[in-house]
């Protein structure tokens, strides 16, 4: 990875990493440059003593899962957050109070220039759904995160509740890219949404969720530009209501 990466640079070959695609949204037009996906060889989780050191391309969910069946509590939140260990990171994912910032002790990131280094908590400049990946390029290799030992029984009835939450107010069996803004503050973004009378409210194959006014949905053949056409909408009309600049969550990607 850290070859490529140097190679990237050194050639200036446009390029940009993924994940699993989760709050992604890619323009209809695709993407011109090199996409860098870590594969199998990031797709580990070692707990030991403190916590778990887990590759980027590990999944978010199942880390949370096994922690909980070895009785280490910190990573409950993480149970339906969907995507992979390197994407939590660099969006600081968080849910039900919590989020990665809680947890995280370092990071082994390689630079956009091919340089290998490791990152501490306070180099990552953690705040709401950010890091300092946002704006100084790199890839996570891998990340370690701070547990404590905890009682099977508490951790998996937190986790069992947190799903049972989000099967009853998210549209988990259609496709969308999860949350599509950010909540601003001493609000939430679904509140103004529905309120303003969007919630249904469709462009071409993308509706705002019924069930859920954060989440746009595709009801079959959505576009990504009927996707990004109706955040718009909703933005400017959130803006005109209200004087609030809804800051999406969803990163759009690739030419339009």
């Amino acid at each position: 990875m850290v070859n490529l990466i140097h190679l990237l640079h050194k050639h200036q070959i446009p390029w940009m990493q993924l994940g699993r695609g989760s709050n992604m949204l890619v323009s209809d037009k695709g993407i011109r440059g090199v996409v860098v996906k870590p594969g199998e060889g990031f797709d580990y989780a070692e707990f030991h003593e403190g916590g778990v050191t887990a590759g980027a391309a590990h999944s978010f969910v199942k880390l949370s899962v096994v922690a909980a069946k070895k009785e280490w509590t910190g990573l409950e939140f993480g149970s339906g957050i969907p995507g992979t260990v390197g994407g939590a990171v660099y969006m600081n994912a968080g849910a039900h109070g919590s989020d990665v910032s809680r947890i995280f002790q370092s990071a082994e990131i390689v630079l956009e220039t091919g340089e290998l280094v490791r990152y501490s908590k306070e180099d990552m400049e953690f705040a709401y759904r950010h890091s300092v990946l946002h704006d100084r390029r790199g890839i996570v290799l891998e990340a370690t995160f701070a547990l404590q030992q905890g009682e099977r029984k508490v951790i998996s009835e937190s986790m069992a509740a947190y799903k049972d939450r989000r099967r009853r107010t998210q549209p988990l069996q259609m496709a969308c890219a999860g949350s599509v803004f950010r909540n601003p503050p001493g609000d939430h973004a679904a509140r103004l949404i529905e309120a303003a009378g969007l919630k249904g409210m469709t462009q071409g194959g993308a509706q705002v969720s019924t069930m859920h006014a954060n989440f746009i949905v595709n009801t079959g053949q959505a576009t990504a530009e009927d996707v990004i056409t109706l955040m718009q909408q909703i933005q400017s009309t959130i803006s005109s209501q209200n004087g609030i600049n809804l800051v999406p969550e969803v990163f759009v990607v690739g030419e339009r």
